[in-house]
């Protein structure tokens, strides 16, 4: 049995994160009766370890629940895990998508800026240079 500090050195996942994981419900710890301690299992060490191999695959703490649902209902969590990960990437490439076309407003607008005199604010102007931009 682990105590919060220990499982974090072993999950390598922080104290706060593990204990905001109790919290949500993702681990269940036992309690030191003479302490209270919360005191963690294999199976705890095995779900922090799991938490953080899918936090890097960008699952969210809501998928994960759903994944770990599936596990212990005894249903393959595959199907749902293929689907969120779908939804995710497209999530994330429409993220680029708009990321990239901020990039390139970015870009025109400072090449066009370039090329601008400094303005001075004259009650009517804050920045003639962003209120030049459609």
């Amino acid at each position: 049995m682990l105590t919060v500090s220990e499982l974090s050195k072993t999950a390598q996942i922080t104290p706060d994160a593990i204990r905001h994981y109790v919290r949500i419900g993702l681990l269940t710890p036992s309690r030191d009766p003479d302490n209270g301690y919360k005191l963690f299992s294999d199976d705890d060490i095995k779900r922090a370890k799991f938490i953080r191999r899918a936090k890097g695959l960008g699952f969210t703490l809501s998928n994960i629940k759903v994944i770990f649902e599936h596990s212990s209902d005894e249903r393959s969590p595959c199907p749902a895990v293929r689907e969120m990960i779908q939804k995710r990437i497209d999530e994330n490439r429409s993220r680029l998508a708009e990321l990239n076309r901020l990039q390139q407003r970015m870009d025109d607008a400072l090449g066009r800026w370039k090329s601008m005199p400094d303005g001075e604010p004259d009650g009517d102007a804050i920045c003639h240079l962003i209120e030049s931009v459609d």
